[in-house]
């Protein structure tokens, strides 16, 4: 995820999902991306509920042996969003990522993550949720890369799909590139719809098939939110995904 003079194509793995058409009108004005430190022994969190105007947000992380650095984002609200991030992680660092994609219409919404366990002993966790109706093509796209010297690794990724209408698009493609031999690294992904059993089993008990609809939703995107140490920050990210779930049901 460096920065790039020519417009992408689908054929670079990092874009192969993006609307290059969309792209093409801010490609030129893209700012390059925001540089991070976070120094050794150090806790720092950034939540991103609001996109620019491109549409584009970019995060380049560097966290310092014993550091924490956690980035909660809602992606939502334009015709074509991305939030892009790279973590370099020293000593028994972590990097915790909790990530809500919420596409209508004829939008296309991206996540992209590139974790570089670089020495050892540090974990990492990425939890994203989509929830996806009309023709609305969401993506996750995570890279964990564990260097040759970094044992005791411990990275988990997963990402998980709900499809209102049967038009819209998720996808995933979680990555591992390990050349240590003493980690435990997990990634799972699945894509579904509302689980029609337990929709009637809620209406059977009196609930409007609208509230059970909502609660359900509701339940499935604050997963990616409970790594949140901010209760008033968690609280205001959720309430914020709420109203447009409302208006995607």
């Amino acid at each position: 995820m460096t920065v790039l003079t020519l417009l992408p194509t689908r054929k670079a793995e990092a874009w192969r999902y993006a609307d290059i058409a969309a792209l093409s009108r801010v490609w030129d004005d893209l700012a390059a991306p925001e540089e991070i430190s976070v120094a050794a022994g150090e806790t720092k969190a950034t939540v991103i509920d609001t996109l620019p105007p491109s549409g584009i947000r970019r995060i380049d992380v560097a966290v310092g042996d014993g550091g924490l650095f956690a980035l909660h984002c809602l992606v939502a609200g334009v015709d074509y969003g991305r939030v892009e991030i790279r973590a370099t992680l020293g000593r028994a660092a972590h990097f915790e990522l909790g990530g809500a994609i919420l596409g209508n219409g004829d939008q296309t919404l991206e996540i992209v993550t590139e974790t570089i366990h670089a020495a050892p002993n540090g974990t990492s966790n990425q939890v994203v949720r989509q929830v996806l109706a009309g023709k609305a093509t969401g993506t996750y796209m995570g890279k964990v890369a564990v260097a040759r010297d970094a044992q005791k690794i411990d990275a988990a990724q997963s990402v998980k799909a709900m499809l209102l209408d049967r038009s819209a698009t998720a996808n995933a493609k979680p990555e591992l590139e390990i050349y240590a031999d003493d980690v435990k690294c997990a990634h799972g992904a699945t894509v579904g719809e509302l689980d029609k059993a337990a929709l009637f089993y809620m209406a059977s008990r009196g609930l409007p098939p609208e509230i059970a609809q909502r609660l359900m939703l509701q339940a499935f995107i604050a997963d990616a939110f409970l790594g949140m140490g901010d209760d008033a920050a968690r609280e205001a990210i959720e309430a914020k995904a709420l109203g447009i779930l409302e208006g995607l049901a």
